[in-house]
C-alpha cells in the first residue's frame, strides 16, 4: 500500500514539473511593442535564425538562459530567439533587408517599458517581485541597462560588465567616490558587494535596502550592535546612518563627522565640556586626556547591558 501511494505522489509531483507548452507567447502583446507583429506568427524552429545570426547563437549557448531553455522545455536547440524577439513568421518571410529588423522586436528600438515587459515574462517572482514601482523601474532604467543575454560577460548574473559593482558604478558615480575615502565598505577588496545591502530589483524598505529598516540591513553583519540593550543610545536605536556614511568617509568607523563634533549635534555641554580638551582645560594631572575626545570613556556608545552602563562608559 505504501509503495501504491508513493507511486502517486510521484506521479502527481511530476504533472507539475512537467513544461505543458513552449514559452507562452499568450503572455505578452507583441504588436503593442511592434504593430508590425500583428499577423506573424511563432516559427517554434530557432534553426532558422542560425543562417544570418550564428555567431549571436555560438555565444548565446554557453550563457544561463540558453541552459535553462534547453533543461525546462526541452527545445531542440538552446536558444528560442521567440521568446525575447517575438513570433518570427513575417522577419523570415521579409526579402528587404532594410525592413528585416522592423519585423522584429529589437532591443535597439524599443522602450524601456518594452524591455522590461519581455524580461517579466519569466524573472516576475523571488529578487524581481518588487520591481513594478521601485525607484529603478519609476526612473526608466531597463532590465539590459545592467545585464547582457546574448554573451557571457560576468561570472553570474549576466552583467554587462564583470560584476554588480561596475555596473552600479556606471550611475552611482556619488558612491564610487566615497568608496576611494580612508573609510569605506569593503568592496574595493572584494569582499562585499552592493547587493549585499540593496536589492536593484526594488524592495519592501527605503532606499532599495534588503530590509525593511537601515538597522536590520546593518546588523546583518554587526550583530555586536543589535539590541534591545538595558541601556540605549536614542540615535542608534532609531538610524545607524545618524552617525555613520554606510559609502565611506574619511572619519573613523565612517562616522560622518569627527568626534566630539558629532557627539555635539545632539549632546550640549551641561555637565562637562564637550569639545576636545586641551592644555588650557585641564590641569597636570589629567594630562592623559589631551586631544582626546568623548569615546575615550564612553565607549559603550552603541548601547550597554551593564547594570551601570547608564553612561555607556562600560
Amino acid at each position: 500500500m505504501l509503495k501504491v501511494l508513493l507511486n502517486v505522489f510521484l506521479l502527481v509531483l511530476f504533472s507539475f514539473l512537467l513544461p505543458t507548452e513552449s514559452p507562452a507567447f499568450k503572455q505578452i502583446d507583441w504588436a503593442s511593442i511592434n504593430p508590425s507583429l500583428k499577423s506573424a506568427i511563432p516559427v517554434n524552429d530557432t534553426t532558422e535564425c542560425l543562417d544570418c545570426h550564428d555567431d549571436y547563437i555560438e555565444s548565446f549557448e554557453k550563457t544561463k538562459h540558453a541552459k535553462a531553455y534547453r533543461a525546462i522545455f526541452g527545445w531542440s536547440t538552446p536558444a528560442s530567439c521567440e521568446a525575447c524577439h517575438g513570433p518570427l513568421s513575417n522577419h523570415l518571410k521579409e526579402k528587404d533587408l532594410d525592413k528585416k529588423l522592423d519585423s522584429v522586436v529589437s532591443f535597439k528600438n524599443i522602450s524601456p517599458e518594452a524591455k522590461n515587459s519581455i524580461c517579466m515574462q519569466c524573472h516576475e517572482k523571488g529578487q524581481s517581485r518588487n520591481w513594478m514601482g521601485s525607484t529603478h523601474e519609476s526612473a526608466g532604467v531597463s532590465c539590459t541597462n545592467c545585464h547582457y543575454v546574448m554573451t557571457k560577460r560576468s561570472k553570474s548574473k549576466l552583467f554587462i560588465k564583470g560584476d554588480s559593482i561596475k555596473v552600479c558604478f556606471q550611475c552611482h558615480r556619488d558612491k564610487r567616490a566615497k568608496m576611494e575615502r580612508a573609510s569605506h565598505m569593503p568592496l574595493r577588496e572584494g569582499k562585499m558587494s552592493c547587493t549585499g545591502c540593496h536589492n536593484p530589483h526594488g524592495s519592501f524598505g527605503p532606499n532599495l535596502l534588503q530590509k525593511a529598516t537601515v538597522n536590520e540591513t546593518c546588523s546583518d553583519c554587526h550583530q555586536d550592535k543589535r539590541g534591545p540593550m538595558l541601556w540605549e543610545h536614542a540615535p542608534v536605536r532609531e538610524n545607524c546612518s545618524t552617525c555613520h556614511d554606510p559609502h565611506g568617509s574619511n572619519f573613523q568607523s565612517m562616522l560622518k563627522r569627527k568626534p566630539p563634533y558629532l557627539c555635539q549635534q545632539c549632546h550640549m555641554d551641561s555637565f562637562h565640556p564637550s569639545s576636545v580638551y586641551d592644555g588650557t582645560q585641564i590641569n597636570a594631572r589629567e594630562a592623559e586626556i589631551v586631544g582626546k575626545s568623548c569615546i575615550n570613556c564612553h565607549s559603550m556608545i552603541h548601547g550597554s547591558n551593564h547594570p551601570s552602563g547608564a553612561r555607556f562608559q562600560r
